[in-house]
């Protein structure tokens, strides 16, 4: 039985951290980011991780600065560290003190797709799989040597939220295969070859907006590769406004990129596309109201939704 400190914070981490409940190691301790506010209320809440291994009773550490506040990890003499999306860099003295090693479930086939985004970008990038990494970890972002990979199949209607669950229980599966390996040394860890790596930078702010001169292709990617989280926006009548979902519409149309061709059967909204293609907006949210169906917004705004106008200007 080793004895396993698992590092992890949002919902990707839940299910690792249950498949290593039910091996036959220990975990000794939770380490994830502090409590946090959340929501309009900023209520205090919880991180998904913390909640989890108090299902279990186990200890939850949760400094705010991992690398001025490590010591209570070091006390407990852990073979491994297990660390998936847990937010923070770990300093040396933590990767070099358990026997074999810190190793990361990172969600992406490195070196493709280094950083804390990587199952956007894959969906952004309009890739057709993606996968699971467990390297060990390096004081350089995402650079370990690889220890396995497996890969995850991404389908046209795929999004952030379907594949972050795809990716999650993919993990958590190939981590329970790996371990015994690692642990009985039958493993060759692969160097990453650095010419080859890419990377997916955290999601900024004017990242989210669409951008209608490209590809009604591109743009399906773009929202399906922001959907649930953030959700990419456009302007409408000088305000934002959330597309949650839309449907590609390969029929060639007129005019220029951004403008509201068509009201289909009060269902979707048409938008022509960088490509003269068109993209069909099915689920909105207007600057100030609640998400909603575009047939349930049409029913109330039909006098302000108009062919001809123009959508992110």
């Amino acid at each position: 039985m080793k004895r396993i400190v698992f590092m992890g914070t949002p919902d990707f981490s839940v299910p690792i951290l249950q498949a290593l409940t039910e091996t036959d190691n220990e975990v000794v301790l939770v380490v994830s980011q502090p409590d946090r506010p959340k929501g309009r209320k900023r209520v205090i809440t919880p991180p998904p991780v913390k909640a989890e291994a108090e299902k279990h009773g186990i200890p939850v550490f949760q400094p705010e600065r991992l690398k001025n506040q490590y010591e209570e990890i070091l006390v407990l003499k852990p073979d491994i560290i297990i660390t998936a999306a847990y937010g923070q860099i770990l300093p040396k003295a933590l990767l070099e003190a358990p026997e074999y090693g810190c190793i990361n479930v990172h969600a992406s086939l490195l070196p493709e797709l280094r950083g804390g985004a990587p199952i956007h970008y894959a969906i952004l990038q309009g890739k057709k799989e993606t996968g699971i990494t467990i390297m060990y970890m390096a004081e350089k972002l995402d650079a370990g040597d690889i220890l396995t990979q497996r890969k995850v199949p991404i389908e046209k209607d795929d999004h952030v939220g379907s594949l972050h669950d795809k990716l999650s229980a993919a993990g958590a599966a190939l981590l329970t295969d790996t371990l015994p390996d690692l642990f009985a040394n039958k493993l060759d860890p692969i160097k990453q070859d650095d010419a080859k790596a890419t990377f997916a930078a955290n999601i900024k702010r004017d990242e989210e907006k669409i951008d209608w001169t490209k590809s009604n292709q591109e743009i399906y990617n773009h929202i399906r590769g922001m959907h649930p989280w953030p959700v990419a926006f456009t302007t409408y009548e000088n305000k934002n406004m959330k597309i949650w979902w839309a449907e590609m519409d390969d029929a060639s149309y007129e005019g220029i990129p951004g403008e509201i061709v068509k009201i289909d059967d009060n269902e979707a909204i048409i938008v022509i596309c960088g490509n003269q293609k068109g993209l069909r907006l099915t689920e909105i949210q207007p600057a100030g109201k609640k998400r909603m169906a575009v047939k349930d917004y049409l029913l109330g705004s039909t006098d302000r939704i108009k062919t001809g106008t123009i959508m992110g200007g």
